[in-house]
């Protein structure tokens, strides 16, 4: 939904201009609250992206895509955690938990053929249950942040737990067991479906919802995740994934290049909560329309909230596969590119972890249940959420 979309939208509910001037806000809330030892993760990180890289000079011969099942741990009440990794048979490979239907690894060949896990990992469940903050997870039944911990739907009023601050933030997806079930591979692609049940009252929601997400990994290196969702009682519904990414393997992502369609943003107060502006990126630390080094101007944003970890209002139809970013690492020349038929992504520079990755979590916007502007999250019975999302490597 471009700015002009959503400014006829604002005056058909009787607000303001969207397009109005940028308010400075400091935010102090953090991304999430769970607890880390912060020297110990980032030992964690500088050991996964050190033995994650496999070189080799050889062109990668061309085979069939495959997908291959294996034990990962067992939860604390005897379940048994599987991973699935998916092979497209041209030096790309992910490998999926059951966990939160996480992305444990995502193995890229860089621009000379050298393999490395491009998201953020660690090796075992232990270390996941433990507080890992880095997860390329799932989250939902709302990503990012719900206001205060409630919302009214259709004169009921529900209060959610509150997992940030006084604001809910996530969910439970990403640390839920999924149910798996691979899907016949083909010449061109793999793919593996990945259920969830989240039964009503669930973080304060109302409504059983069964939620899936479809991984596909194609021998064009793409990985795309197709989401939809039903439910018996009206509720808001936003999925998305929370994959951390460096494309270098290691290091910082600050150096990392990053364009946006975007010329819009929702500005935030101080806790992170959309003021319900749509503001012009214009002139502002938050303009990605053109390649744009992500350290660049990410001063602006210190000490609070500490760098970026705010929501882009896409340019483009809504509804339709649209790119929607590109990201590139100039020192191996790996290049992602995103694409997605959701109205808005959150740039997340990962702040707890200094910069170690970023996120693009594609999304409705934060908070959108409690702004009428906004496009609607809500999710009725007899109807089916959908959501597609493609991340591209070069």
């Amino acid at each position: 939904m471009s700015c002009m979309d959503l400014e006829l939208h604002r005056r058909r509910s009787g607000g303001g201009s969207v397009c109005s001037p940028v308010r400075e806000s400091a935010a102090s809330a953090a991304h999430d609250n769970s607890s880390y030892d912060m020297k110990r993760h980032l030992r964690v990180l500088a050991i996964v992206g050190t033995a994650s890289i496999l070189c080799t000079a050889q062109p990668f011969a061309a085979t069939n895509p495959s997908i291959k099942e294996a034990a990962f741990g067992t939860m604390p009440e005897g379940t048994t955690i599987k991973s699935y990794t998916l092979d497209n048979g041209r030096g790309m490979s992910a490998k999926v938990l059951t966990y939160g239907a996480i992305i444990n690894e995502l193995n890229v060949p860089d621009a000379k053929g050298a393999v490395t896990n491009v998201v953020l990992s660690v090796r075992t469940l232990g270390e996941y249950l433990g507080g890992f903050r880095g997860a390329a997870a799932i989250v939902g039944r709302v990503a990012n942040r719900i206001a205060d911990a409630r919302f009214t739907l259709d004169g009921v009023e529900y209060k959610l737990s509150a997992n940030n601050g006084s604001n809910h933030l996530h969910g439970l997806f990403g640390k839920s067991v999924w149910q798996a079930r691979p899907r016949p591979t083909t010449k061109r692609a793999a793919a593996l479906e990945l259920t969830y049940l989240s039964k009503a009252g669930e973080s304060g929601f109302p409504g059983n919802l069964t939620a899936k997400v479809v991984y596909t990994l194609t021998d064009a290196n793409e990985l795309r995740l197709d989401f939809t969702a039903t439910t018996d009682q009206a509720t808001p519904v936003n999925l998305t994934s929370h994959a951390y990414f460096n494309l270098a393997g290691g290091g910082t992502a600050l150096d990392h290049v990053l364009w946006l369609a975007a010329s819009c943003y929702t500005p935030v107060d101080d806790g992170m909560i959309p003021t319900g502006e749509i503001a012009k990126v214009k002139g502002t630390v938050f303009d990605f329309t053109k390649p744009t080094r992500i350290g660049a101007s990410i001063h602006q944003l210190k000490p609070r909230p500490g760098g970026y970890d705010h929501n882009f209002v896409l340019d483009g139809r809504r509804a339709a596969l649209k790119l929607a970013a590109r990201v590139r690492d100039p020192a191996s020349g790996r290049r992602l590119e995103v694409r997605t038929t959701e109205p808005g992504l959150q740039f997340f520079t990962a702040n707890h972890l200094n910069h170690a990755a970023l996120c693009l979590e594609t999304q409705h916007f934060p908070d959108s249940v409690n702004h009428t502007n906004f496009p609607s999250t809500i999710l009725r019975p007899g109807d089916t959420f959908r959501s597609t999302t493609t991340f591209r490597f070069k």
